[in-house]
């Protein structure tokens, strides 16, 4: 990394060119303590889980929670039985779902496989959901402590926001892959050492790697890293303009071959996320085009921090919560970089990352306080179907915001930090010529320095304090009846044909009924699902498309009442049937039992009671 993005580099080449071996030991010290303060932090997020993990999900995002418990279990079956990972057909049967097309966290679920299998996709899931978390905080803490500041509590403090940011915190309800971010810091120390003469080789491949692993973990955050670090770039060499074009034959070099051994890696997966069985092009209607973030958000304390309120959240939360930094932090940043951008190169790209990237999330319409107003956004001249761009959703480009942001703080404390070192003793010679200075001056003025830096420690502490994390709420769910953990089913289903639970799993409905795939190990395929998948024009929607049977089961759940049932509704079901390749249907307690029971009894007819749940065998009928 280029010295001059540091404020303080040339003290710090000084400093630890040969540094005494207590002073190594220090800062492992130091190391330990903020990842153990990192653990620490992760633990308490995921708190109201651990009180009973095998029955509880996300209060607010159930049905992501219940995805991600499949997907571990999905990452543990692949490697059970050794099939392509890039492809299920245990959901959504018999059409299957494309994984690399969704949101699949192969580069975690298929290293954790072993444990997911000892463990249970339950506990998997909130152990790695902390962890994410703390590996974020850590790394971050270790490219900032390494590659910008000097001081260790600077980078404790950037890298607790960076890793428990509440843009961060927001997507741990249910979307781990939005936490699981440890190998971007990185990767972005990466691109900002490519320059380096003599080490293009290493310092491409070790790119290269990185951002091909990214690839498997979620590849929307690898895209907003990729564009943070053109801008950064870019930045650079408008201010360093002999610098960039000095490294610009290696930094170019190593960039190649970084990106060459990245697609090398990746190509069958990214070919087959995009021409593969049940891939897509693009989301029917751009769904998430219009997703913009709100001005007042940024000025708002988030839902689960200890400022927060969830009544905030009906007015402005109509999307995501990516910024809500809450307002003493926007004045202690922007007070940041008012007085650091004359001296610091680094906090100059701060600034402009800021700048772009928070009028960049605001979307195609401005909002304010929930309001759309009458001025048009960005997002309002660019074509929906632009490649890439189709499937973006604005505001979480806030989210390059949240790590300037992250870095800022790191670099406003050091310079504070930075502001007490001892100076560098002057040459004796200039020393005996300074005769007329008093030791009374000196010490006011260092008197007015520790005034003044303990203000800024106060103001960035106290615009951090708000911030601090609460457990994620958590709500019960009921386990899967007995009939299927027991594996009461396995009579009933042989190989090639599967389990269809009442009502269909959905994006909407049958939230307890995917569990039941994940709980027992994919060991039954089922239809329908929580995934995106092609449309009859090859558009991305969610779940499976309707069949006649699905849509009557979940209009009957909507309304609790059983329509009056045609031969032709039943002519459908059998159809249905036949398509899903069903052997058995099965329905257990929940809060529209009855009224399912007697419209699939009008469907098939009377149903068998085994064990705790309602049954239809129809092999004979399909």
């Amino acid at each position: 990394m280029d010295p001059s993005l540091n404020p303080s580099s040339v003290e710090a080449d000084a400093v630890v060119a040969d540094p005494p071996r207590r002073a190594r030991r220090r800062p492992a010290r130091a190391d330990l303590l903020a990842i153990g303060a990192y653990v620490l932090l992760g633990v308490l997020v995921c708190l109201n889980y651990w009180g009973d993990v095998e029955h509880r999900v996300s209060s607010h995002l159930p049905t992501d929670h219940s995805w991600f418990e499949w997907l571990f279990a999905h990452g543990a079956y692949s490697v059970q039985h050794l099939e392509n990972p890039l492809f299920t057909t245990r959901q959504n049967a018999p059409d299957g779902v494309n994984m690399m097309a969704n949101t699949s966290l192969l580069g975690v679920t298929l290293p954790l496989a072993p444990l997911t299998l000892l463990l249970g996709p339950q506990v998997m899931y909130a152990l790695y959901l902390g962890a994410a978390l703390s590996a974020t905080a850590a790394t971050s803490y270790w490219v900032l402590s390494r590659h910008l500041v000097r001081s260790r509590a600077a980078a404790f403090a950037g890298g607790a926001f960076l890793g428990f940011a509440p843009g961060i915190v927001h997507h741990a309800n249910g979307q781990p892959n939005f936490v699981s971010n440890f190998l971007l810091p990185l990767i972005v120390a990466r691109v900002l050492r490519l320059g380096e003469p003599g080490r293009w080789r290493r310092n491409g491949l070790a790119l290269g790697l990185l951002v091909a692993y990214q690839v498997f973990i979620n590849e929307e955050m690898l895209l907003l890293t990729a564009l943070a670090c053109l801008v950064v770039v870019v930045a650079y060499a408008v201010q360093r303009p002999r610098a960039a074009r000095e490294r610009a034959g290696s930094f170019l070099a190593a960039l190649g071959l970084g990106g060459g051994l990245a697609l090398l890696l990746t190509a069958y997966p990214i070919w087959f996320q995009f021409n593969g069985p049940q891939s897509y092009r693009g989301l029917q209607g751009g769904v998430f085009h219009n997703w913009g973030e709100d001005l007042v958000a940024f000025v708002t304390f988030a839902r689960d921090t200890i400022a927060g309120d969830e009544a905030v959240e009906k007015t402005i939360g109509l999307t995501e919560q990516n910024t809500w930094f809450g307002w003493p932090l926007v004045l202690v940043a922007l007070g940041a970089l008012v007085l650091l951008v004359r001296r610091s190169v680094a906090a100059r790209i701060l600034a402009v990352l800021v700048v772009v990237f928070t009028i960049a999330s605001i979307g195609p319409v401005v909002r304010f306080n929930g309001a759309e107003t009458d001025i048009d956004g960005p997002w309002a001249y660019i074509p929906d179907d632009l490649p890439l761009v189709e499937m973006m959703m604005p505001t979480r480009l806030s989210l390059i915001v949240v790590a300037a942001v992250g870095v800022l703080l790191a670099l406003a404390w050091d310079t504070l930090a930075g502001a007490g070192r001892p100076p560098v003793p002057a040459p004796r010679a200039a020393a005996d010529d300074s005769t007329d200075d008093d030791g009374d001056g000196t010490a006011a003025r260092d008197t007015r320095r520790r005034v003044l830096r303990l203000a800024g420690y106060a103001a960035i502490v106290a615009a951090l304090v708000p911030l601090i994390p609460r457990p994620l709420p958590a709500q019960d769910i009921d386990p899967p009846p007995r009939f299927i953990t027991a594996g009461g089913w396995r009579p009933y289903v042989p190989e090639g044909r599967t389990l269809v639970p009442v009502p269909i799993p959905s994006n909407v409905h049958g939230l307890h009924t995917l569990r039941w795939s994940a709980l027992t190990g994919h060991e039954f395929p089922i239809p329908g699902g929580y995934f995106i998948g092609p449309n009859e024009r090859g558009e991305g929607v969610f779940g499976a498309p309707n069949r006649p049977t699905s849509t009557l089961i979940y209009s009957t759940m909507d309304k609790n009442v059983v329509p009056e049932i045609t031969e032709e509704n039943r002519r459908q079901a059998v159809d249905d049937l036949r398509f899903w390749r069903a052997s058995v249907v099965v329905l257990g307690s929940g809060p529209r039992e009855a009224v399912l029971r007697d419209l699939m009894a009008e469907l098939l007819g009377p149903p068998q009671r085994v064990d705790d749940v309602w049954l239809w065998d129809v092999r004979d009928r399909v």
